[in-house]
């Protein structure tokens, strides 16, 4: 019981986790402008991973995409290309943890097989919220750096720079998102232990003998001089005397004869 609601918590969990890096990758609001120094204002701009938007003091917004990809930074690639690549994992370790829960029986499907796909799919979990973490830590280092070039820039004296931006409410989305999907994935692998049948984890092999039990008799041991009587002498089973003739010689040749 305890590993049917480790596992259906973990695909809950997960499940929430990949939703909110969907959610906060769609989000515009990765960077917002910083009100400190002008909490009056008549325009107020944010930006996200796809678009930059600008809203009035009427509530009008006008937003326009990022018509260029050479144009933008390597960094600001990096990290679209890291949610890009934690959304398809997130989404493709759903489907496979779908078919792979305790409850749902679908056909003939071995308790060992469930387990490999509940480990399948918890490594996916954990790499997709991994990139989703490592892509908003990323764009928030940037927003750092370029924060404090600006209030430099601006206390040097130089009025052309103006705007600064500060982290937006898509970042802490991806930060919790990628948790969730972080957690959800590691109690999918703790539950994939519980999956497998006790059978199969101590497989134990035993030795038959291929033939009937044989015992062997031993006799006492006897120690000779070196020299031993002729066989011919020898008598035993199997051994069979030829007649002789009158003389004391055999008409035919004995098999000992030879030896």
């Amino acid at each position: 019981m305890s590993v049917t609601i480790c596992q259906s918590m973990g695909f809950v969990v997960s499940a929430l986790g990949i939703g909110g890096i969907i959610a906060s990758t769609c989000m515009d609001q990765w960077s917002t402008q910083d009100l400190y120094n002008n909490p009056v204002t008549a325009v107020f701009n944010y930006q996200g991973l796809w678009r930059t938007c600008v809203r009035e003091s009427s509530g009008f917004t006008e937003c326009r995409g990022y018509f260029t990809i050479l144009g933008l930074p390597a960094m600001f690639q990096a990290v679209r290309a890291l949610m890009i690549v934690g959304i398809v994992l997130g989404l493709l370790g759903l489907f496979v943890c779908i078919f792979a829960l305790k409850c749902i029986r679908i056909g003939s499907m071995e308790d060992t097989a469930k387990a490999n796909m509940t480990l399948t799919s918890g490594i996916m979990f954990i790499v997709a919220g991994l990139c989703a973490i490592t892509g908003v830590s990323v764009f928030a280092n940037m927003l750092v750096t370029n924060f404090w070039m600006s209030t430099t820039n601006m206390y040097q004296g130089m009025q052309n720079v103006q705007n600064r931006y500060t982290f937006g409410s898509a970042l802490f989305v991806g930060w919790v998102a990628g948790g969730l999907a972080l957690v959800g994935g590691i109690m999918m692998c703790l539950a994939c232990k519980g999956l497998i049948p006790e059978e199969s984890r101590y497989k134990a092999v035993s030795y038959n003998a291929s033939g009937r039990n044989i015992s062997y008799r031993t006799g006492p041991y006897k120690g000779g001089s070196g020299y031993e009587a002729d066989p011919r002498t020898r008598k035993g089973v199997g051994y069979e005397e030829a007649p002789r003739s009158e003389d004391g010689r055999r008409p035919y040749p004995s098999k000992y004869d030879y030896v």
